[in-house]
């Protein structure tokens, strides 16, 4: 136990001083973003995008249908897929959420599966499940000294613009030897069915806006759409338009988060011929509506 609070002592003591405040605090690596909250938050409608995210102090709950996910020190998460899921956070004042995460880039991810072959990465074996979008993996000695020394990087800018980039390869090397190394191998190798509706996901990421069936979707997976909708849900637990729908009020939430245009640009521009109908979905969702998420949004920060 000492060992592990030493571990974690010294994740705190790297970070702490990075920090600029609550939220994500860029870093001089595009791929690094650290994070902090000083205060708990109930379960709240987020997206991540395919990210590792070690927490060194605090924890957060992630529900995705019916799973829980944990995260905290001793911890890191690993999400392989930009699902709409909620979370919960518990920080405080006294002790502040504080983690950093590193994005997975799809090419460095490439580059590695295909050095590594298959020498890594293939799970336990016996009895292996099928790979899991989102999964918390507890903290090896190997992940512990990997992001240490990307962590104390970011404290030289000579450092950070000489070394920076193999932190981070030796991060995701780590993450690709751990529990969910298959996950982020089927990210690459496209085989199998998950394979299949990783590329269905990534193009659903990238379109959103546009008017989309279910049948279209399960021929861009070879599939028919009863086989496609099983295992469309079996992996991101919602159904194709579910999901659909959750990306669109996530990414309005943003628009609107940003300011940059009202409530009606916000609906059209992800995809709502309805602005009243997205109020409605809007409100369902994220439990208060667009407006009045603005306004909230707009106190807090003020405070």
């Amino acid at each position: 136990m000492h060992a592990a609070s030493s571990r974690t002592d010294s994740l705190i003591e790297l970070m702490a001083p990075l920090i600029e405040g609550d939220g994500y605090t860029p870093t001089r690596l595009s791929a690094v973003s650290l994070m902090a909250m000083h205060r708990p938050s109930g379960r709240t409608p987020m997206i991540y995008e395919p990210s590792l995210i070690i927490v060194a102090q605090g924890y957060k709950i992630g529900y995705l249908g019916d799973r829980e996910i944990h995260y905290g020190p001793g911890q890191y998460l690993v999400q392989t897929l930009p699902l709409p899921f909620e979370c919960e956070t518990h920080a405080s004042a006294e002790a502040p959420l504080l983690g950093v995460a590193v994005h997975l880039d799809p090419a460095l991810l490439g580059e590695l599966v295909t050095t590594i072959g298959d020498g890594i990465g293939q799970g336990s074996g016996e009895g292996e499940a099928s790979p899991v979008p989102m999964a918390s993996v507890s903290m090896t000695e190997g992940m512990q000294g990997a992001v240490e020394r990307l962590l104390r990087s970011l404290h030289d800018p000579a450092e950070t613009a000489a070394m920076g980039a193999s932190r981070v390869r030796d991060v995701v090397f780590e993450a690709l030897r751990g529990e969910q190394g298959p996950a982020l191998r089927a990210l690459v190798l496209h085989q199998g069915h998950y394979s299949r509706i990783v590329q269905v996901l990534s193009r659903l990421h990238a379109r959103y806006a546009e008017d989309v069936s279910v049948e279209a979707l399960a021929r861009q997976a070879n599939m028919s759409p009863s086989t496609f909708h099983q295992h469309f849900r079996d992996i991101v637990q919602a159904s194709p338009l579910q999901y659909l729908k959750q990306l669109r009020l996530l990414k309005a939430q943003q628009l609107l988060a940003q300011k940059t245009c009202n409530v009606n640009q916000a609906a059209s521009a992800v995809g709502y011929r309805s602005a009243s109908q997205f109020s409605r979905d809007y409100k369902r969702y994220f439990g208060t509506s667009p407006l009045q998420h603005r306004q909230e949004e707009r106190a807090w920060r003020v405070s």
